[in-house]
């Protein structure tokens, strides 16, 4: 019963929030065309419901090639990839608003697993990856939170010469796998609002610990060691 009572709250409040936050949305539009590479979205092929592939939709924020420039599909923390307008946008999340087209598609949700990449897909232990989308994934959700300093931590591997993608592997996927696990495990509708709400918090107090009081069965994350 639930998700179809989340698939119908999905479309009504995308719908809703396309329209309220357009003159937010139209500036942004504009200042991408006329700053950078001119170039306003960002599409990328992601896993998504049942790890069926779809196009999410993002504000652009760094070079058109970047995947193919050093660095790769791996951001870090002031890449030099990323534009000047872009910076501003991936810190304040922004970047992340047109994927409310997605959710009124039906390709994602406001809140579930972050949609990956087929590349760090794979990087999931296998278990993980049987189960992690069998819900929607969303814009925003329990790894979201967890996670909202992956590009800091990241940097800091990198800067003591350390091997990213085996941090990627050894250390961040399995536990984002333990954390959509217990989300599956634990939706609800008010799980989900206390979620959403937890998104705002974060965004203005980065290094709140609200998501471990709010939800004390949420395992706990320790960045270990590359």
């Amino acid at each position: 019963m639930y998700p179809a009572v989340k698939r119908f709250f999905d479309f009504v409040f995308a719908l809703l929030a396309l329209l309220v936050l357009s003159p937010l949305l139209i500036p942004i539009v504009i200042g991408l065309k006329l700053t950078g590479e001119g170039y306003v979205f960002y599409l990328q092929e992601r896993v998504g419901y049942r790890n069926r592939l779809f196009n999410i939709y993002k504000f652009a924020t760094m070079l058109k090639d970047s995947p193919n420039m050093k660095g790769g599909i791996i951001t870090t923390a002031k890449d030099p990839r990323i534009t000047p307008m872009g910076g501003f946008l991936r810190k304040s999340k922004i970047n992340e608003l047109p994927q409310l087209l997605n959710v009124l598609f039906g390709d994602m949700s406001f809140v579930g697993p972050r949609p990956v990449m087929q590349k760090s897909f794979d990087q999931y232990p296998p278990e993980v990856q049987e189960v992690i989308y069998n819900v929607k994934p969303g814009i925003t959700g329990i790894g979201s939170i967890v996670f909202r300093d992956e590009e800091q931590l990241i940097t800091a591997v990198r800067d003591r010469g350390g091997d990213t993608w085996a941090y990627y592997r050894d250390v961040i996927y399995p536990h984002k796998g333990r954390v959509e696990e217990w989300y599956q495990a634990n939706q609800s509708f008010w799980v989900d609002l206390k979620i959403l709400f937890l998104t705002a918090w974060v965004i203005l107090r980065p290094e709140s610990d609200l998501v471990y009081r709010a939800f004390p069965e949420v395992p706990v994350f320790k960045p270990g060691t590359p």
